[in-house]
């Protein structure tokens, strides 16, 4: 089952495109705004279908933003229609641009044929090279190339502050005390102290707090926990 995300502030718009595509039997997310949009980008959707218009960002901003990590086609739905428009578009990294008010049925033909193109794509170049991104605010963590970026800038993070980093992330709102965290990134057999982590945790406190970002939170009297 192929999975589409539709972001639209619209929710009418939304709503019709759900119940359209999951009766074509598609598997079906949504964001009604553009932070929104970055989050659920992280959902491995096969296709996305981006409102230019909305709020937080607007579509071209969560192109760009999502465009590193997220291969699959993004189409535009707009109701502008100047050439310049539809440049920035592609420029942004979409792939196709579709103008509201539009039929249904040519977007679900659209959608169809871009997702055989991609598969296609994909098949003949031995598997497409699929990034496991997550989205929090500014913060993008991809944990394939092991890389955090804050607005598309990279932050520098020593190997270890990257585990504790994809840990809490990967299990945010999970909370860690420090003997848990020691164990996982530095193993059962370590020789060293557990107090190393809150060492640790300041680092990468701040130099998320240099980008006006900040992720962990104390627990006090039990141990650490990622914020979405």
């Amino acid at each position: 089952m192929y999975r589409i995300l539709i972001a639209d502030d619209e929710p009418d718009i939304v709503a019709m495109l759900k119940d359209y595509f999951e009766m074509n039997g598609y598997e079906i997310i949504t964001a009604y705004n553009g932070s929104e949009a970055i989050s659920q980008s992280g959902k491995n959707p096969d296709i996305i279908l981006l409102d230019v218009n909305m709020p937080d960002a607007d579509g071209l901003t969560v192109c760009r933003t999502v465009r590193e990590y997220v291969s699959c086609p993004i189409i535009f739905l707009t109701a502008r229609i100047e050439d310049s428009d539809k440049i920035a578009g592609f420029a942004a990294g979409g792939d196709d641009y579709v103008i509201k008010p539009f039929s249904i049925d040519e977007l679900g033909a659209r959608v169809a044929a871009h997702i055989r193109r991609d598969r296609r794509s994909a098949s003949g170049d031995g598997g497409a090279d699929m990034h496991s991104v997550r989205f929090f605010g500014s913060l993008a963590v991809d944990y394939s190339a092991k890389t955090v970026t804050a607005g598309g800038q990279p932050l520098e993070f020593p190997k270890k502050e990257f585990e504790i980093i994809e840990l809490l992330s990967m299990n945010a709102g999970q909370v860690f005390d420090k003997e848990r965290i020691y164990e996982r990134i530095w193993g059962y057999d370590a020789e060293g102290d557990s107090s190393v982590v809150a060492e640790h945790i300041r680092r990468i406190r701040s130099k998320l707090a240099a980008v006006n970002e900040s992720r962990i939170e104390t627990v006090w009297g039990m141990g650490y926990k990622w914020v979405k």
